[in-house]
């Protein structure tokens, strides 16, 4: 990953910030300026809680480029309380206790290194599970 495109991206990476839009109020991330479910100019910063459920879930055996040392990792669609579903690897958790409803907050771990052993390490989110019962729907 190229250095600017790393600071373009910190505010995503390290902090779930997103956008929310001033029209419908609706939650977005990534951002992406316009508003996926109204279409209108959407703005507006808005910070995530990094809190949610596991959605939907796989585990991954054959990693792509960059990711092997890591296999078998799990990967999951979490849903933010704040409503946008997330793609993110699952961390301090092993893969047979991960289940769909499974509460879990964001933290900032390694992802991988880009480059040779003095390549830049790169860091971003990922989800692990927080230890609360799952509330009855």
């Amino acid at each position: 990953m190229e250095i600017p495109r790393h600071w373009r991206l910190k505010k995503q990476r390290y902090a779930l910030v997103g956008e929310v839009c001033p029209h419908c109020d609706v939650k977005i991330f990534p951002p992406r300026d316009i508003c996926p479910d109204c279409g209108k100019e959407a703005k507006d910063e808005f910070a995530f809680s990094g809190q949610g459920e596991v959605y939907s879930y796989t585990t991954i055996y054959n990693a792509p480029s960059g990711f092997e040392h890591t296999i078998p990792y799990t990967v999951a669609l979490v849903q933010l309380n704040e409503g946008p579903l997330v793609t993110a690897q699952l961390t301090d958790v092993d893969e047979e206790d991960v289940s769909i409803g499974m509460p879990v907050e964001m933290v900032t771990r390694k992802l991988r290194e880009d480059g040779d052993e003095r390549g830049m390490l790169v860091y971003g989110y990922k989800f692990r599970p927080t230890g609360l019962i799952p509330q009855a729907r």
